[in-house]
């Protein structure tokens, strides 16, 4: 593969044998070339201003500038930056910080190497991935989240959504509830401003997940 076909990355961490762990990896692969290391964050907006790299592979926790940081000042000089996070935290806040900030990617330093690999190359294709022990605690953190937005609402607006979700229509479930249809109307906009949703779809979606209907 010539030089110019290869991914090329600027890798980002603060410890040197974890650095020269990456590189021997990294040397391996026939499409991937390692252009520029830094070990903190200043030094890594310089070297990215400086090599163009085509994917950055970063941690997220340094001295002096923060990863989050970093990756806010790499995505508004280069909006189309390739931004992979490889943390040793496994806590979901941080993948869905990163992200938010602009990375497409977050894999834990728990992964195997081929994990990494193959993140670097999703990254590179502007495809989101994540670990699977990120994507695992993240499905769980929605979930929780959605449960307790479930949480918040009313017996009444309870049960209208499980008649929606029935598939009873307005005016039904205004008979069945003793209630006029514009009463039936308010709660459900309510109920999917308080869930989250914007169609009647996701809110199907989101009550078999949460199995409204079993509950």
């Amino acid at each position: 593969m010539s030089e110019s076909a290869r991914i090329g990355i600027l890798l980002v961490d603060d410890h040197a044998i974890v650095r020269e762990g990456y590189r021997a990896l990294l040397a391996k692969q026939p499409d991937l070339q390692l252009l520029a290391e830094a070990e903190e964050g200043m030094e890594a907006y310089r070297l990215f201003k400086q090599c163009a790299p085509d994917v950055v592979v970063m941690d997220i926790s340094m001295p002096g500038m923060g990863g989050l940081e970093l990756i806010s000042r790499i995505k508004q000089r280069c909006e189309q930056a390739r931004i992979l996070v490889f943390s040793m935290h496994q806590n979901p806040l941080f993948a869905l910080q990163a992200t938010r900030a602009g990375a497409l990617g977050y894999v834990t330093k728990s992964s195997p190497p081929e994990v990494l690999l193959r993140a670097i190359r999703e990254v590179y294709g502007h495809r989101l991935y994540l670990s699977d022990d990120i994507a695992r605690l993240l499905a769980l953190e929605k979930i929780g989240s959605e449960r307790l937005a479930l949480e918040t609402l009313t017996a009444r607006e309870f049960e209208i959504l499980r008649l929606l979700i029935e598939a009873h229509g307005t005016e039904e479930i205004a008979q069945i509830l003793s209630i006029s249809p514009k009463t039936v109307c308010n709660c459900h906009y309510l109920i999917k401003r308080k869930l989250g949703v914007t169609s009647d779809i996701e809110l199907t979606r989101l009550a078999i997940r949460l199995d409204v209907l079993g509950a």
